[in-house]
């Protein structure tokens, strides 16, 4: 069943969206962004703020939220996943690696 819960996705070239409140896993999910509107059936809780996937993103493939890149996905990522700390890793910051 599809629901109102808020979401926010900026860009369109976006793989990810942000829940702006608690959304129960198996909650269909509209986001609208760009003129175009993309229904999402969450596989899991996703908690304010939290990011899930609007797109499948491969192991390895840019993770981009607001038209930047946010980090790399370490596994495959299906739609309406959880992005978090557990299937992404940031590119920003680390200091132990030389980006080319």
């Amino acid at each position: 069943m599809e629901t109102n819960y808020s979401t926010v996705m900026m860009k369109p070239i976006d793989n990810v969206a942000v829940a702006l409140t608690n959304i129960p896993g198996g909650t269909v999910v509209t986001v609208n962004c760009g003129g175009n509107t993309i229904a999402v059936e969450l596989k899991e809780n996703i908690e304010f703020g939290h990011k899930f996937a609007v797109a499948p993103i491969s192991s390895g493939q840019d993770i981009l939220k607001y038209g930047e890149v946010i980090g790399v996905a370490v596994k495959d990522i299906a739609v309406g996943e959880h992005v978090h700390v557990h299937n992404l890793e940031g590119k920003r910051g680390r200091g132990d690696r030389i980006v080319s």
